[in-house]
């Protein structure tokens, strides 16, 4: 494993332990919000912002220093307010400034009314001292080579090393301290500028992990949390195992969306079963080896499909786009699908790699890989290569890799966590090993549903209803429990979105 930035193993799990003494006494200015920059404002006037200084290394608080950009949406009714509610909408890297806003119009009025949303991009991403590892109008100026041919794996490889390079080259005195025990301790300095003794946190995907790892370094410091869409904390499976598993739920979630197509065949009519709708993807994805249009190729394809099973918001398109392709040859609605990689897109990626890669070891062989691959795509062809080229430069990571953080909720609070039972990013299974990791949590199971994201964001009222009286009163279910999922779109009607739906990526 090459390192360009020499920090020893031993002191970087030293910090996963236990925060130094040193930064307990750091001082913490309190925040002045004011005016958000103006791609949060213009969507969002009604949030804040402010900025922490944070060390960029928590073991130095008195050298160099980033900064995290805070927002804040405050709780309509002063009198009733209880306190900070600290949000996150996943990635790693997802912008969590603006969601706070996007939360603003989707959580039950009741928590509005208690609760202060406070929003945070955290270290590196977005406003928060943004870095990026590559050129985004030369690295993803084409389709991306085939994720599944073996004559393009030479060049897959060679791009991820690239990548990986990349990042060192650019932001290199950051990596060794991009992970999720600096980002929880990043954190609880956001907690301490707001004058919080204890703060109420909302994480989804990897929030939840970020979640769990403040809660085990910080457990006096939580008030109420609720963890939607869990990652598998298991150290084991802290990333590669992750990853990994993705493989298999988004296999079945293809299916189910074929399914789904097959039963409103009146619109799309691309088969009455899904067999016929799976043979006519495939013939898509032939096609587009052999001659890809414009931006959209056979991996981009894969990409899009892969971020509709987040949600069903994309269903419809996705479908339309299928259609519009095998009936008519017309390929202008799939490539409205993909992806722009902007500047943005290309920070979110830097920092998904970035923390993935030094939050755990990961395997440096590239036969271990390729074995993986091979091995997960026999019964799971659909996103099984491209999922292992998305993290592949974690395989040459130019930074120190940590032990992950041990998940045990001794100390915690009583958690509430959702989580839908065919989760693509998140499998259940994970959901399951995070539960059984915080022995005070409650899981909400939503049954035949496979949202990413069930509170607030799927338009479940029984979700919500849960999630309100624990926010607001304390109150949580006796034990475990399972309720039905939401609906499915209706491709006939004028409307097929929800208007409280939003898909995490």
């Amino acid at each position: 494993m090459k390192r360009s930035i020499a920090l020893g193993l031993a002191a970087v799990a030293a910090l996963a332990v236990a925060p130094p003494a040193a930064v307990v006494a750091a001082p913490r200015p309190a925040l002045q919000f004011g005016q958000c920059p103006q791609d949060i404002a213009t969507p969002y006037p009604q949030l804040s912002c402010a900025t922490v200084e944070v060390p960029l290394d928590h073991a130095n608080p008195g050298g160099e220093r980033v900064q995290i950009l805070v927002s804040k949406l405050p709780a309509r009714n002063p009198q009733a307010r209880r306190g900070a509610l600290l949000v996150n909408p996943g990635g790693p890297g997802g912008p969590g400034a603006d969601f706070a806003g996007t939360l603003g119009g989707l959580v039950p009025p009741q928590v509005r009314d208690s609760y202060d949303l406070i929003g945070f991009d955290t270290r590196n991403t977005a406003h928060s001292t943004p870095i990026s590892c590559v050129d985004p109008a030369t690295y993803w100026a084409n389709p991306l080579p085939d994720p599944d041919s073996p004559a393009a794996r030479e060049t897959n490889w060679q791009r991820a090393q690239a990548y990986a390079d990349g990042c060192a080259q650019r932001a290199g005195k950051y990596l060794p301290h991009l992970n999720t025990p600096t980002n929880a301790r990043d954190m609880d300095l956001v907690r301490a500028a707001l004058g919080e003794q204890k703060i109420s946190f909302l994480g989804y995907s990897y929030g939840t992990y970020l979640g769990a790892v403040y809660g085990q370094l910080f457990p006096e410091r939580v008030d109420r949390m609720v963890l939607d869409s869990s990652v598998n904390p298991d150290v084991s499976e802290i990333w590669y195992g992750n990853n990994l598993a993705q493989d298999v739920a988004a296999q079945q979630r293809l299916d189910h969306f074929f399914d789904w197509v097959a039963r409103h065949d009146r619109v799309f009519h691309l088969g009455t079963e899904g067999l016929q709708v799976k043979a006519a993807w495939q013939r898509t994805q032939e096609e587009l080896r052999k001659a890809p249009r414009g931006p959209l190729g056979p991996s981009e394809l894969i990409e899009i499909s892969f971020n509709a099973l987040y949600g069903e918001s994309d269903w419809q398109p996705l479908a339309q786009g299928l259609a519009d392709f095998q009936l008519r040859g017309d390929d202008r609605a799939l490539a409205a699908m993909v992806t722009p990689k902007d500047a943005l897109a290309e920070n979110g990626n830097a920092i998904y790699n970035a923390v993935e890669c030094a939050d755990a070891p990961w395997p440096t062989r590239r036969a271990e890989w390729e074995r993986d691959s091979r091995r997960m795509a026999t019964g799971n062809p659909f996103a099984a290569w491209f999922n292992s080229w998305t993290v592949a430069p974690c395989r040459t990571w130019h930074a120190p890799r940590q032990q992950p953080t041990k998940i045990t909720g001794e100390k915690l609070p009583p958690v509430l966590m959702f989580n839908s039972e065919h989760d693509v990013a998140t499998p259940y299974a994970g959901a399951v090993e995070m539960h059984h990791s915080l022995p005070s949590s409650v899981l909400v199971t939503e049954r035949d549903a496979g949202k990413h994201g069930v509170w607030a964001l799927s338009g479940n009222a029984e979700a919500d209803r849960i999630g309100a009286d624990y926010l607001v009163h304390g109150a949580l279910p006796a034990e475990d429990v399972a309720i039905p999922g939401h609906p499915e779109p209706d491709p006939s009607a004028s409307d097929t979105r929800d208007s409280r739906t939003f898909d995490l990526r």
